[in-house]
């Protein structure tokens, strides 16, 4: 059982696997074996050594999920210097705060395109001392170096090693490892501290699943503490860790590494069934009605697997028709081998839930937040329910303020928010961290998450209204990419739609509509109505004064580059209501 990071990368090392790593080179993955990864950490971190990057230092790592990713962040871990992991999407504005702020004395970037974000703002950190790079970079510059003339390709000496071993176990579980900032919904970043006791709290608490025979695709940023710890988890059960090119090309890689794990957010799942039920309005006539004859299969079936019991002869065959005919075709451009994902970050909706479970690859949602390392619940194969985020893990207590705010305790708890005792202060109360949530515990333990405390909506007329349960009954459209409820001291809710632009130009295709631009097509009184139906089938089952009464389409995705998405993909609700203010007072004119 870890009790500290670097003490898990020793386990990892101790499998001996000739494919610890699987990375990207030449066009195809190439292994790194466990004793290669143990020679490279080694090297790297007596090289900071060396020039006094030492226990308590802080050093950054702003890069995409690479070999090197890992290789920086278990030098850090066994040596006690303090890993502060940056988004590769922030802006040199954005990273300037951060490396000022957690006093980074050096950073670790993937590309020239990330050195020169560094470059532009170095003058600005006074506590920056160098710069290593991941690829060669054109820079005359003795503070800059590229990572493979550090770790080289000789082997460690004996004495080197023993210098390393000995840092290993020097290490202790109470010694900060990473300050990670917060997205920032709202405000400015937070730099949450957590120990190596918090993190491999995570790890042996949680019920993941993983074997050494496993082959895990990460792809999530490994900024993001979701990643971060799933990636622990796999390394500490001697799987091997397959890096994804970018998240763009992980359909492609799922074809060459053939993964058994991964962790996703809901916007990826949303894409992948979103593909899928694309591919089946292009299909013919047969294969179409083959599809949604499985998925009805699938769905008289679900009852009773989720129970455990047995199918009734005629549904069992039929189901195994399916799964033969159909859904083994589907797993098969996942790769093949899926037993399952998981995810977390954001509410999964239930459709999604149900179609990847039905397809024969089911999704574990997960709770927590970067201030709980991450984990806090988890659905799992044994315990497992739809609309929840499964059972607290072990060694966590969860209870709840009498607004029904998630309190939470337990080993995994940071030690607090780096250099702001305030705001610690506002969110630990007798060791009991304040989640900002709110939810609850049904009879059999599962927890479920009704909203953010700070997202909680109060009309004009008195009514409380939770957005994140409407806004995922309307991302059940198939023309809704993603919604946002508006409904703070208004006369009535309203909601701002993303469309799915793909089914919306087919539906314009077959209502003569003609070939607009997103912004033409969103002003026509046809596709207002369209949206308007999609609203009122999406929330049939709410109450009246919760249904969005109007609704702002908008022409374009959000991004991360305007400020209206954080780098985890979770919507900046304030400024996104702020950008659209015009167009959402017109609705209440």
């Amino acid at each position: 059982m870890a009790e500290t990071l670097a003490r898990l990368f020793r386990h990892a090392v101790s499998y001996g696997k000739p494919d610890i790593i699987l990375t990207k080179s030449d066009g195809k993955y190439q292994p790194i074996s466990a004793q290669e990864l143990y020679r490279r950490v080694g090297k790297l971190q007596l090289d900071l050594k060396r020039v006094g990057i030492g226990a308590g230092d802080r050093c950054a790592i702003l890069s995409e999920n690479r070999w090197e990713w890992a290789v920086a962040d278990f030098a850090m871990m066994t040596a006690g210097i303090v890993s502060v992991p940056l988004y590769p999407t922030l802006t040199g504005e954005q990273l300037q705060y951060m490396l000022e702020h957690s006093e980074a004395r050096v950073v670790i970037v993937s590309t020239p395109a990330q050195f020169e974000k560094v470059q532009e703002i170095w003058d600005t950190l006074p506590n920056l001392q160098g710069v290593i790079t991941c690829e060669p970079v054109a820079a005359v510059d003795a503070r800059v170096i590229w990572l493979k003339t550090l770790i080289g390709e000789d082997a460690l000496t004996n004495e080197e090693r023993r210098e390393f071993e000995t840092s290993i176990s020097a290490t202790r579980p109470d010694d900060l490892a990473s300050i990670i900032y917060t997205s920032g919904t709202t405000g400015t970043p937070k730099g949450v501290m957590l120990t190596h006791a918090n993190f491999c709290s995570n790890v042996n608490d949680v019920d993941f699943d993983c074997r050494p025979t496993d082959v895990c695709l990460s792809f999530l940023p490994l900024s993001h503490v979701a990643e971060r710890i799933a990636d622990y988890i796999y390394f500490n059960s001697g799987a091997t860790v397959a890096y994804a090119e970018s998240i763009d090309a992980v359909p492609k890689n799922m074809q060459e590494v053939r993964p058994t794990l991964a962790v996703g957010v809901p916007r990826f799942f949303e894409k992948v069934h979103d593909r899928v039920m694309d591919a089946m309005e292009e299909a013919s006539g047969t294969k179409r009605g083959m599809f949604f004859w499985a998925l009805r299969c699938a769905n008289d079936a679900l009852p009773y697997r989720l129970k455990g019991t047995p199918l009734p002869t005629g549904l069992g065959i039929k189901v195994w028709l399916a799964d033969r005919l159909v859904f083994a075709k589907l797993r098969a451009r996942l790769g093949g081998r899926f037993r399952n994902f998981f995810s977390g970050a954001a509410p999964l909706a239930g459709h999604l839930a149900e179609f990847f479970y039905n397809i024969g690859v089911p999704i574990y949602e997960a709770y927590g937040l970067t201030e709980t390392s991450p984990v806090v619940s988890l659905n799992t194969r044994q315990a497992m329910k739809f609309g929840t985020v499964g059972k607290v893990i072990r060694n966590v207590q969860v209870k709840f303020a009498d607004d029904g705010e998630i309190i939470v305790r337990g080993p995994n708890v940071m030690r607090g928010y780096f250099k702001n005792p305030e705001a610690t202060a506002t969110v630990m109360v007798d060791g009991w961290f304040h989640t900002g949530d709110i939810g609850k515990l049904d009879e059999e333990g599962f927890l479920s998450i009704t909203d953010r405390k700070k997202d909680m909506f109060k009309t004009s007329g008195g009514k409380y209204i939770a957005p994140q349960p409407i806004e995922n009954l309307l991302k059940s459209s198939p023309y809704v990419s993603m919604a946002i409820v508006v409904a703070e001291g208004r006369r009535f809710p309203s909601v701002m739609i993303v469309p799915n632009f793909e089914k919306l130009r087919q539906f314009a295709k077959q209502n003569d509509l003609g070939q607009l631009t997103n912004s033409d097509l969103v002003e026509l009184p046809k596709i207002n109505e369209l949206f308007m139906k999609e609203i009122e089938t999406s929330c049939a089952e709410l109450a009246r004064y919760e249904v969005p009464k109007k609704a702002v389409i908008l022409d374009r995705e959000l991004s991360i580059e305007d400020g209206e998405l954080t780098p985890s993909m979770k919507v900046k609700r304030r400024a996104v209501e702020i950008r659209f203010k015009r167009q959402i007072d017109a609705l209440y004119a």
